[in-house]
């Protein structure tokens, strides 16, 4: 598999990808209004597009090294990694009964994938460094939103994460020229050669954009610990649609843990309006 042995250079070129996409939308006639933005701002966005481009390559690293399932299984922890940012670095406090959930939710992904577990360290070492940087990003992203004048001069959400990845692949280009640049002829002969490999990066490239660009909005609306959440309940869908493309069998245990991870997810998100109403009813 391709991605196994380029793991640095994949993951820049699906950035290169949304980023051509983003373009074509600023070029292309009623499609998106182009951003105003200035130097400064762009310097302010630096900070988000490092960390999204960390996080993107670490879980790519982080697939490459080990199973599909394991790698699910340590980035179903991303809430755990937003909660404590949220609440001693940034100073955004998580009510306790949203701790609560988190277990549940992380516990649903776990046991949804246990029978697959192929345990690798620099897997696990890759997902838990991509955690970090996804929980930065997403506090960033939220503090970016929020500065004045920032929202006007960018347009819209959009031209933000637009912004965002375009910055994203260009500091992703010295890492891959570090990790990988000796396997640059390698892979030019696998792109000439290999149809499936322009076809489906492409078509991840896009998807990935398209995935993290709603991901942006969903942030603007709520906030990081709860992006994070949603994060998590993808990670369930992904095991199912990896079980169900490539004819794995879906267990009871495997649909029990998705079951208890998607429900979890449901109840972080209502949870302090439940309390909240079992409180007034009760005053």
């Amino acid at each position: 598999m391709p991605h196994h042995r380029f793991p640095m250079l994949i993951s820049s070129l699906q950035l290169a990808v949304g980023s051509i996409y983003g373009i074509f939308l600023w070029l292309a006639p009623d499609a998106r209004d182009r951003p105003h933005v200035t130097m400064d701002d762009i310097i302010k966005m630096l900070p988000v597009a490092f960390c999204f481009m960390g996080a993107h390559s670490a879980s790519v690293f982080a697939l490459s090294a080990g199973a599909v399932s394991f790698g699910q299984i340590v980035k179903a922890a991303e809430p755990a990694f937003a909660a404590v940012l949220s609440q001693f670095v940034y100073n955004k406090p998580v009510s306790s009964a949203k701790w609560a959930c988190l277990p549940i939710i992380i516990g649903g992904v776990i046991l949804a994938s246990v029978k697959e577990l192929d345990f690798a360290w620099s897997a696990l070492i890759s997902a838990c460094i991509a955690n970090l940087f996804a929980a930065f990003k997403g506090n960033e992203n939220k503090k970016l939103m929020e500065t004045d004048g920032l929202k006007d001069r960018m347009g819209s959400v959009g031209n933000q994460f637009a912004l965002t990845t375009i910055l994203g692949f260009l500091m992703s280009i010295p890492l891959v020229l570090l990790r990988e640049g000796s396997k640059l002829g390698q892979f030019a002969d696998l792109w000439k050669t290999n149809p499936i490999l322009k076809t489906n990066l492409i078509a991840s490239g896009l998807w990935f954009y398209g995935y993290n660009e709603l991901a942006t909005m969903t942030l603007k609306k709520t906030g990081a610990v709860t992006q994070s959440v949603a994060n998590t309940a993808k990670r369930v869908i992904v095991i199912v649609g990896v079980a169900i493309v490539l004819g794995e069998s879906l267990d009871p245990i495997k649909l029990l843990g998705c079951g208890i991870g998607i429900g979890g997810v449901f109840l972080y998100s209502i949870i302090d309006q439940l309390l909240s109403k079992k409180a007034e009813k009760t005053a």
